[in-house]
């Protein structure tokens, strides 16, 4: 199999699969196996259409209306008028990695053989993801129950032919026209197949994959960043000894520590804490670096098993059983999903708060152990990193504000029908705010301890922290000096952060970190 190549089956997908598809350009493929069980599972539908016995979501209305039973006649309408109602997004766009993650993991579930649409719906649906039409899809309209209803509306509306898309080069058009440019034919839903398009919690389930990625990759910046700063203030790296962390045995604790303990190996800057200024112990935020990371680290594991178990799901409403039975359930609340969204909130904003406690000890003289006030060149005349510290404090202030949980809350929609919701997707959009956030604080810590450690002179960092000077100055943050336009070196450390090319070049050094 082709390496960018993703087929999807009847039992799910990964999220490996799920990244590539909307962050790449990995083409999709349905297995043989999943549209023959589509078409299995279409069959029920068709012999249920087709008796007297009015069946949800078949021969019904939805929500409050399931009441009325449709005529034959009038289901197809049906179907086309669920999909243009439901479509009642407002706001901003959303970004289009999180629309095409929530493309394809909706098509994952309409591959499983448990919805009941016709095989061309799932293949039309790879057919857009291949061509890269994008639809669009507005930030507000999901409530995270009865499926992301306005964002998968959206989606199907451009299956549909009709709405707006994105194309391949990113201009915005009518599906219509893009959609015939691709040699695509729009899709005529029957019965089952419009209420089957909005049915899932795949918009949250996206975003949570995407954000579970780039907080991994965070949570070893974090261990970095600590270390280096640690370094910078003459720290001691006793308090990251394996034993002391075996006897209090979280995961993600131990596995912090053993990186920061990597990155400081062979430092000769670690140590003074018992010089000019002798302190027995280092502050919290220093000592404590791998206790506050690890239980990011192990909040992180958590969520990653519950992505695990939604990416094995078929979440839909009324659902095709094995034994032909058509069952309707609650599997599309978006409770389990909303809440890892929003535990990961809180951890990305304690973290990012021990990061900035850490860069303000360094640019205060009365606790920064002999480096000069706010790191700057000529204290006075230069006011060095004061506001890089002002920017990254404001940043934290909003993570705090961002990790107060969505899910707690609930409004009933649908006359009461949907009297309680998860909120699953407002908790995904905040998270997503609060990962880019996590980013730009430890990039403020970066800039701040590397220039600190530049500022010990006739003390020699360690190799992985060398390694880490010589990359990111390569990368256009420069070092100690008089005062300049730093706006351009934070968005440089940024960047340098995100590319992965922090983690690079200590792993030059240390090997792979944890």
């Amino acid at each position: 199999m082709d390496m960018h190549t993703v087929v999807v089956g009847t039992s799910g997908t990964t999220a490996d699969d799920v990244i590539a598809v909307a962050r790449g350009a990995a083409r999709i493929e349905i297995s043989e196996a999943a549209l023959e069980a589509v078409a299995a599972a279409r069959q029920v539908i068709d012999d249920l259409a087709a008796k007297p016995e009015p069946v949800y979501g078949v021969s019904t209305g939805f929500g409050a209306l399931a009441v009325r039973h449709i005529s034959p006649e009038l289901r197809a309408q049906l179907q086309r008028n669920i999909v243009r109602s439901h479509a009642a997004g407002m706001g901003e766009r959303v970004e289009r990695e999180v629309v095409r993650a929530l493309m394809f993991l909706r098509m994952k579930t309409l591959a499983s053989g448990h919805t009941g649409v016709r095989p061309v719906v799932v293949r039309t649906m790879a057919a857009l993801l291949n061509a890269g039409i994008t639809p669009v899809v507005r930030e507000y309209g999901s409530l995270g129950c009865s499926g992301d209803l306005a964002p998968l509306s959206h989606c199907a509306l451009t299956l549909m032919g009709e709405g707006e898309a994105e194309g391949p080069d990113g201009a915005v058009r009518p599906a219509a026209e893009l959609l015939a440019e691709h040699g695509i034919e729009p899709v005529e839903l029957r019965e089952k197949e419009g209420l089957a398009l909005l049915n899932g919690t795949d918009g949250m389930l996206g975003m949570l994959i995407m954000a579970c990625a780039d907080l991994a990759r965070l949570f070893t910046v974090a261990d970095v960043t600590a270390a280096l700063s640690l370094e910078a203030l003459l720290g001691t790296d006793r308090v990251l000894a394996p034993e002391l962390h075996a006897i209090r045995p979280h995961p993600g604790q131990a596995a912090s520590a053993a990186n920061m303990l990597r990155v400081l190996e062979g430092s000769g800057l670690t140590g003074h804490h018992q010089d000019d200024a002798p302190r027995v112990q280092d502050a919290y935020s220093i000592r404590c670096a791998p206790q506050v990371a690890g239980a990011g680290r192990d909040t992180l594991a958590h969520a990653r098993l519950v992505a695990e178990r939604e990416l094995a799901s078929a979440v839909d409403n009324p659902v095709v059983l094995p034994d032909g039975r058509v069952e309707s359930n609650g599997n599309f609340h978006g409770a389990p999903v909303a809440y890892v969204l929003d535990f990961l909130a809180i951890a990305a904003a304690d973290l990012a708060s021990i990061a900035e406690r850490r860069t303000d000890r360094l640019l205060d003289k009365n606790r920064s152990h002999g480096l000069p006030p706010f790191l700057a060149g000529d204290p006075g005349v230069d006011s060095g990193l004061m506001i890089a510290q002002y920017t990254q404090a404001a940043l934290v202030s909003e993570m705090k504000r961002l990790a107060v949980p969505a899910s707690v809350d609930s409004i009933p929609s649908s006359a009461m029908q949907e009297d309680h919701v998860s909120m699953g997707w407002s908790a995904a959009r905040k998270l997503r705010t609060a990962v880019d956030s996590l980013a730009r604080v430890l990039a403020v810590e970066l800039v701040a301890a590397t220039r600190a450690i530049e500022l010990r002179a006739g003390l020699e960092p360690a190799p992985a922290s060398r390694a880490v000077l010589t990359a990111v100055r390569r990368a256009g943050v420069e070092g100690p000096g008089e005062d300049r336009y730093l706006a351009p070196d934070l968005a440089a450390a940024d960047a340098f952060v995100r590319s992965g090319e922090l983690i690079g070049a200590v792993e030059s050094v240390t090997g792979p970190l944890d």
